[in-house]
């Protein structure tokens, strides 16, 4: 064990925390911990619920990237195998409760939806955005999340990736309550307790998400959804395979018995996993995040504090550069050859403000204020 997973007992109700830093990532020990502390507290005769939660900052905020990575170059076995830890959790006689803050996302989510129960902080965050990468959910979450929200809304929620706050997710039916108070001072864990303790005072075999119908569409309400959902990916997401395909892993959802639509969901990740957009999507993925790190260069390396900027060329990329650094409170000094080119430039900047201005972004006060830290200057 690497003690990622710990449990205490709190009046009754076991509460499990992920701690994998920073975003307690869904990796393989990580999900083995965790399958095994879950069945350790059902075992327990002390216990009469639990709670599962994620120390710091956030939830689980998804499955671990690198092993995706892995998968999607065909070194390694990618995202760890959770049908089996998922069924048990869901299985179990004694009510799971989710408690989820910061941002439960991905694997995250699909970990939370096999849960009897969801609780979240107002401010926490949930959703499915695996199309970013160029895949498919693949532990479950195209079959549990129709089956909480209704198929229109899954579809929407998987082909956007965009996720949605707690209060929309309360009153979808994807979580069953917002705990108030600030979860870093324990006040989440404490709601969950005292719902999971409610919930085994009212006895009874907890509800497992895998088994319910009442938000799946009739047959012939069906096709419409699926057809929206195609248009939807064609719309937002134009060219990419994993938007159209994950309308299909959902339509498996309210077509399929749960664990045949479970093994479609499988093989259509399994194909996305493999094509070269999901290659090039995790390149971008780890691209754009290397970019911002400088060998030899640490956090704590501290910053000089930049005040002003001078930018040379007024043309149209220097007039966005300097509206950028405006609109981030810097002073700015725009420069270029001759008098006529700088007032070009700023009649430029001025008609980009007052669109602006027109489609609500910005006041008229706030534009002003921008445009009082522009300077220009003929020469350097």
């Amino acid at each position: 064990m690497n003690n990622l997973v710990t449990t205490t007992i709190q009046n009754g109700i076991a509460v499990i925390i992920i701690n994998n830093p920073p975003v307690n990532a869904l990796s393989q020990t990580v999900a083995d911990e965790l399958d095994a502390a879950v069945a350790a507290a059902q075992r327990n005769p002390a216990v009469r619920g639990v709670v599962i939660a994620g120390a710091g900052r956030t939830f689980v905020a998804g499955a671990d990237i690198k092993g995706l990575e892995e998968l999607a170059w065909g070194t390694g076995r990618g995202a760890p195998e959770m049908h089996d830890k998922l069924a048990r959790l869901e299985d179990g006689a004694k009510p799971v409760v989710m408690a989820m803050h910061g941002t439960a996302l991905g694997g995250g989510l699909e970990l939370a939806m096999a849960g009897h129960y969801r609780v979240a902080a107002a401010d926490a965050q949930m959703g499915q955005p695996e199309v970013n990468l160029g895949i498919i959910p693949g532990a479950e979450g195209t079959q549990r999340l129709p089956r909480l929200v209704g198929v229109e809304k899954a579809i929407e929620m998987c082909v956007t990736g965009k996720p949605i706050k707690a209060r929309e997710a309360l009153a979808i039916g994807l979580i069953d309550h917002i705990v108030e108070g600030d979860a870093s001072k324990g006040d989440l864990v404490a709601g969950a307790v005292e719902f999971a303790r409610a919930a085994a005072d009212r006895g009874g075999a907890p509800p497992k998400t895998r088994a319910r119908t009442d938000k799946l569409p009739p047959p012939d309400a069906l096709p419409a959804m699926v057809a929206a959902g195609k248009e939807l990916a064609k719309k937002t997401r134009r060219n990419l395979e994993a938007p159209r395909a994950v309308v299909d892993a959902i339509e498996a959802a309210a077509t399929l018995p749960f664990d045949e639509g479970c093994v479609r969901e499988q093989g259509i990740f399994a194909d996305c996993a493999k094509s070269e957009q999901c290659k090039a999507l995790i390149h971008v993925f780890f691209a754009e995040r290397g970019a911002a790190k400088v060998p030899g260069i640490s956090k704590d390396t501290p910053v000089a504090p930049i005040n002003s900027v001078a930018i040379v060329g007024a043309g149209t990329m220097g007039g966005g550069i300097a509206m950028a650094c405006a609109n981030a409170g810097l002073q700015v000094v725009l420069s270029d050859t001759g008098q006529e080119a700088l007032d070009t430039g700023l009649s430029r900047i001025r008609a980009n403000y007052d669109t602006s201005v027109k489609r609500g972004r910005f006041t008229p006060e706030g534009v002003q204020e921008r445009l009082g830290r522009i300077r220009t200057a003929v020469g350097l």
